[in-house]
C-alpha cells in the first residue's frame, strides 16, 4: 500500500475513534446530582434539561462524524479528487483558474454534507430547548452573505498564494507567510466595522447606571475603547455572550443584548472587565502571535511535500498541482494540528483564568461576577461537569466550576466582600 495512503487512513481512523471514544467518556461523565455551588441557580428539572441538550448536541455531532469520515475515505478510495480535478481542467484553463475551482468544487461538496446537520441543529436541537430564534431566511442569507466572503475575500487570497507558490521558488512560503499574516492583521481590523456588521445590529450602549458604571471603570483602568456596543444576537439565539474585538481605535466590547437583559449591572460590569482583562493582560497579541507562529509552521511543511508524486499516487490524482498539494498536505498536518490545538486550548484556559482575576480583582465584586458566570452556565444550559479528557483536548474555556474553585481559592478575601 502506498505509505502516504496507509498513513492518512490510520489518521482518520484514528482521529475519529478518538472523538468517538471521548464523547462516550463526555456523556458517562454527566452527573444527575446538581453541584452545590448552583443551588439556587438551577431546579433540577432545568438540571436535567442541561444534560439532555448535552446528550442531543453530542448525538448529532457522532451522527455527523460518521458520516464526514464514509464519506471522506469513499472519496479518497474511489477517486473523488481526481474527477473533481479533471472537471476543473475541463472547464477552465490555467492553474491559478483551476485551483480556485477546485477549492470550490470541495468547500460546496463539504458545505452539502454538512447543511442537513446544520439545519437539524437550527431548526430542530436549538429550537427543542427554546434558543433558536433564527428564520428560514436568516439561515440561507447568512450562508448567501458566507459565500460572497469567500469569493470577495477568500478567492483573491488563495489566488495570490498559488501564485507565490508557482513564480516564488524555494522561498514562496516565506512570502506567503508574510502575505497571510498581512491579510490576517487587515481581517482583524476590517472585520468589526465591515463584516461583522453585515451579519449583525451594532449599536452603542444606551446611556444609563450600565453605561455611566463602564465608563468610569474604564477610565479608571486607562482603556480606550472605540464602544461598547449591544449586538442583536437574540435575532438568532436565545443564548447570551459577550466579547471583544479589533485593535487600535477600532476595539470595541460587544455585549449580547441577550445578556443584558439576563443580568444586573455589576454583573455586567463583571463580564465587562473579563474581556477587558484580555486586553490589559496582553492575551490578544500573544493569540495572534502564536496563530501567525503556526501558520508559518505549517507553510515551511508544506513547501517539502509540494506537488509530491507519492502523495498524488495516494489520492489517486493524474496530475501533480499546487492547488492540490494544500488539500492533501491538510490530511499529513492533521496529528501536528492536534496537537497545537491541545497546547493552544490549554493556552486559552490559562488565560480565562487570568481575566477572571483581573475582573474582579479590578472590579472588587466578586460575588456580582460569579453569580454571573452561573447565570451564563445556565442560560447555555452549559455542561457543567465535562470529562476531564473532553476538556484537555476541546475546551477554550475552563469548565465553570473549576473557574469558581479558581476565583474562592485565589484571589483575596477582600475582593469578595
Amino acid at each position: 500500500m502506498n505509505p502516504y495512503l496507509a498513513f492518512v487512513l490510520i489518521v482518520l481512523a484514528g482521529n475519529f475513534v478518538l472523538g468517538l471514544i471521548v464523547e462516550l467518556l463526555n456523556l458517562g461523565h454527566l452527573d444527575p446530582r446538581l453541584p452545590e455551588e448552583f443551588a439556587g441557580f438551577y431546579d433540577q428539572e432545568k438540571y436535567v434539561r442541561s444534560q439532555n441538550y448535552t446528550r442531543d448536541h453530542t448525538r448529532l455531532a457522532l451522527c455527523q462524524s460518521s458520516l464526514v469520515i464514509i464519506a471522506t475515505l469513499a472519496f479518497i478510495l474511489l477517486g473523488g479528487f481526481n474527477l473533481v480535478d479533471g472537471a476543473a481542467r475541463n472547464l477552465v484553463s490555467g492553474p491559478i483558474l483551476t485551483g480556485l475551482v477546485f477549492m470550490f468544487a470541495l468547500a460546496a461538496l463539504s458545505g452539502l454534507l454538512s447543511l442537513p446537520f446544520s439545519i437539524f441543529r437550527t431548526f430542530v436541537v436549538e429550537a427543542r430547548y427554546g434558543f433558536n430564534r433564527t428564520t428560514v431566511k436568516t439561515f440561507i442569507l447568512d450562508r448567501c452573505k458566507s459565500l460572497v466572503l469567500m469569493i470577495v475575500l477568500g478567492a483573491p487570497l488563495l489566488a495570490l498564494v498559488l501564485w507565490f507558490f508557482g513564480a516564488a521558488g524555494k522561498t514562496a512560503w516565506l512570502i506567503v507567510w508574510i502575505t497571510v499574516t498581512l491579510f490576517q492583521l487587515f481581517m482583524t481590523y476590517l472585520a468589526p466595522v465591515v463584516i461583522m456588521p453585515w451579519f449583525n445590529r451594532f449599536t452603542p450602549l444606551e446611556d444609563g447606571e450600565l453605561k455611566s458604571g463602564i465608563e468610569a471603570y474604564a477610565c479608571q483602568q486607562r482603556f480606550k475603547i472605540k464602544g461598547v456596543f449591544k449586538m442583536d444576537g437574540s435575532r438568532r439565539s436565545g443564548k447570551t455572550n459577550a466579547f471583544f474585538t479589533g485593535f487600535g481605535r477600532f476595539r470595541r466590547i460587544v455585549l449580547f443584548d441577550t445578556l443584558i437583559e439576563k443580568h444586573s449591572p455589576d454583573e455586567l460590569l463583571g463580564i465587562l472587565a473579563h474581556e477587558m482583562g484580555h486586553c490589559k493582560l496582553g492575551h490578544i497579541p500573544k493569540w495572534m502571535a502564536a496563530s501567525i507562529l503556526q501558520t508559518g509552521l505549517l507553510l515551511w511543511l508544506l513547501s517539502f511535500f509540494i506537488e509530491n508524486p507519492g502523495l498524488f499516487a495516494a489520492f489517486r490524482m493524474d496530475h501533480l498541482s499546487m492547488y492540490a498539494s494544500l488539500v492533501f498536505f491538510g490530511f499529513l498536518y492533521s496529528p501536528l494540528s492536534t496537537v497545537l490545538s491541545i497546547a493552544m486550548n490549554w493556552l486559552s484556559r490559562r488565560h480565562e483564568f487570568a481575566a477572571d482575576q483581573y475582573s474582579v480583582r479590578t472590579t472588587g465584586r466578586a460575588e456580582a461576577f460569579i453569580a454571573a458566570l452561573k447565570k451564563l452556565s445556565v442560560e447555555n444550559l452549559s455542561n457543567l461537569t465535562p470529562h476531564p479528557w473532553k476538556v484537555f483536548l476541546e475546551y477554550s474555556h475552563p469548565p465553570i466550576l473549576q473557574r469558581i474553585k479558581a476565583l474562592d481559592q485565589e484571589l483575596p478575601s477582600q475582593a469578595k466582600e
